[in-house]
């Protein structure tokens, strides 16, 4: 194993509690809608960009479904969510990154959400001025769990991927990173790894509160 010299962090449910606000949308447009097993449709999706999220809802609930019409919703709803109560930051998250910096990591950001979006959230929780570089959703043709974006990150770095962690919640962020080479670090949000992902796991976390008792 190579000496890490970079950290990769998700954004959603790693750093910023996003995914709660996204099951609560899904919830509500999908009552809208009729729609059934919302819920798994979300887990299968977490992780994904809109190309991939197309992909998967068009798969579960027929080509006909009006996938654009249902996440210009979701993402209306989540607008209003976030205008009225803000999104909160993860547990341990500010004070995981000042000790990763302190320790002489760098740290950067692996997130299959649009740019626009990752800074204007991180920007709002005070958290961009502490990631070198930004790799996001619509700058791969396909984002987790396809390799392309952590191989992308690693890249702009100037790193190859052992020399690099990724600390990721899903099962499709961490095929991902697993997937480039990245030693990858799980700190399950909504949902747990099965054993399939714990074989790809370098470490398991139960919060970002952890983290300085691995680097």
């Amino acid at each position: 194993m190579k000496e890490i010299k970079a950290v990769i962090f998700d954004m959603d449910g790693v750093l910023l509690d996003t995914e709660t606000i996204c099951d609560r949308t899904w919830e509500i447009a999908g009552g809208e809608r009729g729609l059934a097993g919302v819920r798994e449709a979300a887990d299968a999706c977490r992780g994904c960009n809109k190309t991939d999220t197309r992909i998967i809802l068009e798969k579960k609930y027929g080509t006909d479904f009006d996938v654009q019409s249902f996440m210009e919703r979701t993402s209306e709803l989540f607008h209003e969510i976030e205008e009225k109560e803000g999104i909160p930051v993860m547990k341990g998250a500010v004070q995981a990154l000042e000790y990763l910096s302190q320790k002489g990591y760098r740290l950067a950001l692996a997130s299959s959400t649009r740019g626009v979006t990752v800074r204007r959230q991180m920007e709002k929780a005070g958290l961009l001025k502490r990631f070198e570089s930004l790799t996001t959703g619509d700058m791969v043709a396909h984002s987790k769990p396809d390799p392309e974006i952590y191989r992308i990150a690693c890249s702009v770095l100037g790193l190859v991927p052992e020399e690099c962690a990724a600390v990721e919640d899903s099962p499709n962020g961490i095929r991902s990173a697993y997937g480039a080479g990245l030693q990858c670090v799980m700190v399950p949000d909504k949902i747990a790894p099965s054993d399939e992902i714990k074989r790809m796991l370098w470490k398991l976390c139960a919060s970002l509160e952890e983290i300085p008792l691995i680097f």
